[in-house]
């Protein structure tokens, strides 16, 4: 079969595109991919450092964008229409899949354009724009939760969960020995969530020289972060602006502290590890609040609102769940119970289901 994988930005959307891309290489070794993504997008960076061939087009976002700059965006958008079509024509694609994000855009409609079959796979509880635009073409939506049905009318749906890198399906069991706290905001990094821990270092005091961390920051934030570590005189901390081998890092984690987007709570219930959850205040309906209450809800996770977020008790939750091995083990093992395995093998039977209906 020919993929073509259209979309980025971010690795919420990014990461299910390249399981799946994984999955179709285990299932069919002489199967090929293509990514279609942007310059600006995390995909340009990751995506030749894993091996996987990329093309680009000129689209750009439109929020928070003044009428001018979305004139000159809809400019963009002509000009990426034609760049996808000329990749289409090129690659001959089997089938097209939409992973959200603005690269999607211009794709979906080359792909509408000329016949060729696509799908759109959601990863989050509220679809963003991209994908309810497109969504009314599509062959058929797959969903990470079945609520995001709600925005779409007259498509097929079908529940197939967000896929995870096959190593973070194998993930090992919570590690024994020093702790190892895991800090992430997201492949963009969250400000919040970077000055809260490095103020919180106080109250963890006791694990100084016993306590390892791993911090990915973000590019704009590796220098003030890391400037705060050294102030308090902290050993044992990476602090690193992205981190390519997730699948490594939450391995080695005893804990982690994050965001709630779906597809890094698909990576934490395939691997198991229990979380802080703190939601992106400003997402879309909410849905990382909502995200990170079901993790709660049930014990795999503790949620704290941005808005109460506060580094003194911060430092106090995190020093008291690395204390409690016993709360840690039963967190671990529900996340894991939550986990939805094998939604690329879903994913990729959906693709092939549309692929010989055309």
């Amino acid at each position: 079969m020919r993929l073509l994988l259209a979309g980025g930005g971010t690795g919420g959307h990014l990461f299910p595109a390249v399981a799946l891309a994984e999955q179709l290489r285990n299932e069919e070794p002489d199967g090929q991919v293509l990514f279609v993504g942007t310059e600006r997008g995390l995909e340009y960076r990751l995506l030749p450092e894993l091996g996987w061939p990329l093309r680009t087009v000129a689209m750009s976002g439109w929020a928070g964008l003044g009428c001018g700059a979305r004139l000159q965006a809809l400019g963009g958008l002509v000009k990426s229409l034609g760049q996808a079509r000329r990749i289409i024509n090129e690659f001959r694609p089997d089938v097209v899949v939409g992973v959200g994000g603005y690269a999607s855009v211009p794709v979906l409609l080359a792909a509408r354009l000329k016949g060729v079959p696509y799908l759109i796979h959601e990863q989050n509880a509220w679809p963003g724009l991209a994908n309810r635009l497109l969504g009314r073409w599509a062959r058929r939506i797959c969903l990470s939760f079945g609520e995001a049905g709600k925005a779409f009318r007259r498509v097929p749906l079908v529940v197939t969960g967000n896929p995870v890198r096959a190593a973070m399906e194998s993930c090992p069991e919570l590690p024994d020995g020093s702790p190892v706290l895991l800090v992430f905001g997201g492949s963009h990094g969250a400000r919040a969530i970077n000055r809260a821990l490095v103020a919180a270092l106080p109250q963890l005091e006791r694990w100084r020289g016993t306590l390892h961390i791993v911090h990915q920051t973000g590019a704009a934030e590796v220098e003030p972060v890391r400037k705060g570590y050294q102030a308090a005189s902290w050993p044992g901390v990476e602090v690193v602006p992205f981190i390519t081998d997730m699948a490594s890092a939450y391995a080695r984690s005893t804990l982690v502290v994050c965001r709630a987007g779906a597809t890094t709570l698909a990576e934490l219930t395939a691997c198991g590890r229990p979380a802080v959850l703190i939601p992106y205040p400003f997402a879309a309906n909410n849905h990382q609040a909502t995200n990170a209450t079901a993790l709660a809800s049930k014990g795999a996770a503790i949620m704290i609102e941005e808005r109460d977020l506060k580094a003194a008790e911060l430092g106090l939750l995190i020093d008291g769940l690395l204390a409690d091995r016993p709360r840690l083990v039963s967190m671990s093992a529900t996340a894991r119970s939550l986990g939805r395995h094998g939604a690329a093998g879903r994913l990729l039977a959906e693709c092939r289901a549309v692929a010989r209906a055309a």
